[in-house]
């Protein structure tokens, strides 16, 4: 029997530019990096045709130098029109940064969707609170099953 669909589905983006969960954390502290409201967003060319999946309870994952790392959850989505005049899409996040299992990724363009059932679990508070290996690290060590 087949199993049913998920009720969401989540993102998963690059982070490009930064290297850590902490450059992510630092970065959306700018002014440059949140919206009128005063939450973070990621402005996008493409708007999600699955909007409404994303918008019943669905996360952006972070992916810091071929690894997931980290996760905000999606709150909306805002038309943002350009100097340009072309449309694009704000993804608006909760500031709550989630740090994840360290899970490898290739790279990739742009966002790409994310099925909850292959999504990197969340890591509880102790776990989130050791910083001390590299994702380089990480990744390998779930690759295996050690972490």
């Amino acid at each position: 029997m087949p199993q049913p669909a998920a009720k969401f589905v989540n993102l998963i983006k690059l982070c490009v530019g930064a290297e850590r969960v902490e450059d992510l954390l630092a970065w959306q502290k700018s002014a440059r990096a949140k919206g009128p409201d005063g939450q973070p967003r990621h402005i996008t060319r493409m708007w999600p045709k699955r909007a409404e999946e994303i918008l019943a309870g669905g996360s952006i994952y972070w992916v810091f130098k071929g690894v997931v790392l980290a996760r905000q959850r999606i709150l909306r989505l805002d038309e943002v029109v350009g100097q340009d005049g072309i449309r694009r899409c704000a993804i608006v996040m909760d500031s709550a940064v989630i740090r994840t299992q360290a899970a490898p990724r290739r790279p990739f363009q742009g966002w790409r969707y994310l099925d909850p059932e292959v999504a990197p679990t969340d890591l509880d508070a102790a776990q989130a609170a050791d910083e001390s290996l590299p994702p380089a690290l990480l990744a390998a060590l779930a690759d295996i099953g050690v972490r």
